[in-house]
């Protein structure tokens, strides 16, 4: 991993957002950007832009700066965080000012769990109201989830292998983790890889709200809603944005000169085969997710310093991750987990990639990111980080994502 872009409701880039999180500030606040009178949930993780009410907020996200006015109305919101987060990433790692030659080897997997659903619902009540021809030509075009891939790989020129993933919240962790296999495979030798999304619009909460998934008792004080593990916790914070990462091989590294934020070792997948929203109530699929990944890296799960959680906040859902970490690691018991999730919702697409930054960041700083409003957890041995950041060692760290229709996925970072 030799470069990183975020786009987060706690700020505009990897540093402000990693800076936010460990001073314990949550980027979650009362929806503004649309009418919520009539939804049962009225809070959301949103990008902080000019207008918006969040404190603490260092940088504010301008479409203008990443896209020409021109073409602002020829994408939905989640490819403008596709490319903000990219833009980071390669800068970073010295992507940009590679040749012509080398940029035919450079691949893009950047996908998203809904895609352009703002775009879809605004269009659907302009040709209700207006009728078919109000509906823009570029309608289609905007709203593609393998769109962030594509304008990504148009703006910065990247001729490898052009691939998107779509596997609900499960999404930005696959992206990575097939990005990693790729270059093992030979398919590339560098790999943009990450998710985006922007479902924060009515029909997004309307949907969550009816399938009640969404937490519903705290839009007073939207800071305090989301709470994995927390006993008082009643469902997830919806969050948008956007995580980019670039992987390549180490020696490929070594030989431009760039600096490597950690190496991913291990990538587990499996499928629970359970329920299409559900999770398998043993947690059977995520445990096994977690044991392929560590059995590809030759890894003991007494090796693992850091866990970056699912931690969504539902009742059923954090349980099930819960017993199955435990089933993973036995009596292994100096291992540190938490959600990072309590600091900017759940990103869904997006949560994977945003996770795995979190994640190498903890290994770069040696700081374990808190679990916020964690007051009265369920029990478990496991060290669930409330409250406040920790520092301490951290070599190895495992993150994990979970998706609706039973898909696992989890991968395995060492320092460097």
């Amino acid at each position: 991993m030799t470069g990183c872009g975020m786009v987060s409701p706690l700020g505009v880039g990897v540093k402000e957002s990693w800076r936010r999180l460990i001073n314990g500030e949550s980027g979650i606040a009362k929806i503004r950007s649309f009418n919520v009178d009539d939804l049962s949930c009225k809070i959301a993780g949103q990008i902080p832009t000019d207008g918006c009410d969040q404190p603490g907020v260092v940088m504010r996200f301008s479409p203008e700066d990443y896209v020409s006015a021109r073409n602002l109305g020829k994408m939905d919101t989640f490819v403008i965080y596709a490319i903000a987060a990219a833009a980071e990433a390669i800068a970073d790692a010295g992507v940009d000012q590679l040749s012509r030659d080398v940029k035919e080897r450079i691949g893009v997997i950047i996908g998203s769990g809904i895609g352009g659903l703002s775009t879809i619902y605004d269009t659907s009540i302009a040709m209700y109201k207006n009728g078919a021809r109000r509906v823009s030509p570029f309608f289609i075009p905007s709203a593609l989830i393998n769109l962030a891939a594509g304008h990504v790989s148009i703006m910065f020129g990247l001729k490898g292998p052009n691939h998107s993933v779509v596997t609900a919240c499960a999404t930005g962790t696959h992206a990575v983790g097939d990005a990693y296999r790729m270059i093992q495979m030979g398919s590339a030798d560098i790999v943009v890889a990450g998710g985006a999304e922007a479902a924060v619009c009515p029909l997004g909460i309307a949907g969550f709200s009816a399938a009640r998934a969404l937490s519903t008792s705290r839009n007073d004080t939207p800071q305090e809603a989301s709470r994995p593990w927390d006993k008082s916790r009643d469902g997830f914070v919806m969050g948008e944005g956007a995580g980019v990462l670039v992987l390549e091989n180490l020696d490929h590294a070594k030989a431009r000169g760039v600096k490597s934020y950690a190496e991913v070792i291990g990538y587990g997948m499996s499928g629970d085969a359970y329920h299409m929203t559900a999770p398998s109530p043993d947690g059977d699929g995520a445990f096994r997710a977690m044991r392929e990944t560590l059995k590809l890296a030759n890894i003991a799960p007494d090796q693992i310093d850091y866990i970056n959680a699912h931690g969504t906040s539902t009742s059923t859902g954090d349980m099930v991750e819960l017993r199955a970490v435990e089933q993973l690691l036995g009596s292994a018991t100096k291992v540190s987990m938490s959600s990072t999730k309590s600091a900017i919702g759940h990103l869904l697409g997006a949560a994977g990639a945003v996770e795995a930054i979190f994640s190498l960041m903890a290994i770069k700083h040696k700081v374990v990111p808190p679990t916020l409003n964690l007051h009265d957890p369920e029990k478990t041995f496991l060290d669930l980080t409330p409250l406040h950041a920790r520092e301490r060692k951290i070599d190895i760290a495992l993150s994990n994502s979970f998706g609706f229709g039973g898909t696992n996925a989890s991968i395995l970072l060492r320092s460097i």
